[in-house]
């Protein structure tokens, strides 16, 4: 098994979470938020869509499927949706509220396709190139996409987590 190979099994690990958990979701716990918490399920599935999205296109020098395929307008969560949720306080994390489990769950999987898409396309030697030069050492293209991939399986195992807490 080469290192692609072994990117494209982890990079299919968010869309399994995903999908395990779409049955599990409803509207009512959607937008709760446990002890107290700034970040919902709602706000943990979009952040997790984010995150993959907004750092995919910049790796990958295209547009983020946010724009692409609509998710801006069909969330309409104003300029707090637009952002990835690093940094948020607890009003911006408070403001995403989403109703609708089917639309969370259709974004995540969308950005989880899309990244994986991406890394069919990469070459072993490419996952070498230096991406990002504002760390020390530098960050290589597969250090940071186990990066997003990571991040996104914790906050899906959070939204998880509560889920099960829930049902």
């Amino acid at each position: 098994m080469d290192a692609i190979e072994v990117l494209l099994d982890l990079a299919g690990r968010p869309i399994a979470a995903v999908e395990e958990l779409a049955d599990k979701l409803t509207p009512a716990m959607l937008n709760q938020h446990v002890g107290g918490h700034d970040n919902s399920v709602a706000w943990l599935l979009w952040h997790t869509g984010r995150e993959i999205d907004v750092q995919l296109a910049s790796l990958g020098d295209a547009e983020q499927v946010w724009h692409a395929l609509g998710f801006k307008g069909r969330f309409n969560l104003g300029s707090a949706g637009d952002g990835i949720g690093y940094g948020h306080s607890a009003e911006e994390a408070r403001s995403i509220v989403v109703d609708d489990e089917h639309l969370l769950v259709e974004y995540v999987k969308a950005t989880a396709e899309s990244l994986a898409n991406y890394i069919s396309s990469l070459s072993e030697t490419q996952l070498d190139d230096i991406v990002d030069e504002r760390w020390d050492p530098p960050v290589k293209r597969g250090v940071r996409l186990i990066s997003i991939i990571d991040d996104a399986i914790i906050h899906l195992g959070q939204a998880a987590y509560i889920t099960g807490t829930r049902s």
